[in-house]
């Protein structure tokens, strides 16, 4: 009888270490050589938002994060009940992983994620819930390039009036337009600031009537996140502009842009994928924002291009001071999402 127990439990053992080896092999070989993303979009890929996502896309893939081969799809601009249809739509193809739905997405996002966990949802920007779980918030915060901007325009500007053109006010603008303008009094105390709103996330019959009245107010230099360029060109006032780099738009008004660079972002996700996926670890998407700030490459200034001959040596100089001591943690850009007003 003993003997027999013996054998018994020894075949067990046997029969268990060839099981966990055989989960082991499984696991080892289900690690996946493909990611497919499928994208809502919001603006479309003409637009800064929407587009640094795509060119983001891009260089990821060119690097092969975990060997990856990367593809993805996007929509047209979609809102509502038309984005919440079109996730159905790709989750039940049962061919994406994740469905990035880049704005404001997570009431449709809560009424698919427990229907498909398998599936990482993300979703971009103020406005969302954080639902964590299978849903991700990635978040985008150009405050310290802004920042930057605003040092330039404080410095150069003859008038001590600037100008922001926005979209909507909400905390992922307002922090730009705020700090804009923190930039531009840290080297100029006497700046009057005017601050208007479009109310659109495209509308550039509005965003000239509005940069024209400031330019009429005296603003001379103009931070235009509606996109909107014409106006400067007329009145012959140099202008920023925000997320890409605008340059080619208007290389004789566009001095730099804010820069949103999405990389950082896009890899944090692929990593929380490549870890359920092929480690099995549990999806825990983040409840509160997180965003990746200028010194972990979420954020930049664009080159000066043709214009970089007008910007007097000294303030290229001190950017150049200000922006390594943003990466260094030396200067921390404030973080102010207050609604921005007119002086």
């Amino acid at each position: 009888m003993f003997i027999a127990k013996m054998l018994r439990n020894a075949v067990t053992l046997i029969a268990a270490a060839t099981l966990l080896v055989g989960i082991q092999t499984a696991a080892q070989a289900e690690e996946p050589d493909e990611l497919n993303i499928a994208i809502i979009l919001s603006a479309g890929i003409e637009s800064g938002w929407d587009g640094t996502l795509i060119q983001a896309l891009e260089r990821v893939k060119a690097e092969q994060p975990n060997g990856l081969d990367i593809s993805w799809q996007y929509t047209d601009p979609l809102w509502g009940d038309d984005a919440g249809d079109a996730m159905r739509l790709f989750a039940e193809t049962g061919q994406y992983d994740i469905i990035w739905a880049h704005s404001t997405y997570s009431d449709q996002v809560k009424k698919l994620r427990d229907e498909f966990p398998e599936i990482l949802f993300v979703v971009v920007g103020s406005g969302n819930e954080g639902l964590g779980g299978n849903q991700y918030w990635v978040y985008k915060r150009v405050h310290e390039s802004a920042y930057l901007l605003g040092l330039i325009a404080g410095r150069m500007t003859e008038s001590d009036t600037l100008g922001v053109v926005g979209t909507f006010p909400a905390d992922d603008v307002n922090d730009e337009i705020n700090g804009f303008f923190a930039g531009a009094r840290s080297v100029n105390p006497d700046i009057k600031q005017k601050v208007a709103f479009i109310e659109s996330w495209y509308d550039p019959a509005k965003a000239a009537e509005f940069t024209n009245a400031q330019i009429s107010t005296g603003a001379d230099f103009i931070f235009q996140l509606a996109a909107n360029f014409e106006p400067c060109e007329e009145a012959k006032i140099l202008c920023f502009a925000n997320f890409q780099d605008d340059h080619n738009y208007s290389p004789t008004t566009i001095v730099s842009s804010a820069v949103a660079l999405w990389d950082p972002d896009i890899k944090w996700i692929i990593d929380e994928w490549w870890a359920f996926k092929a480690d099995g670890k549990p999806y825990a998407g983040n409840t509160e924002k997180r965003w990746f700030s200028l010194a972990e490459g979420g954020t930049d200034i664009a080159p000066y291009h043709a214009l970089e001959s007008s910007l007097p040596d000294d303030v290229k100089a001190e950017v150049a001071d200000m922006k390594a001591k943003i990466a260094g943690g030396e200067l921390e850009v404030p973080l102010d999402v207050s609604d921005p007003k007119s002086d």
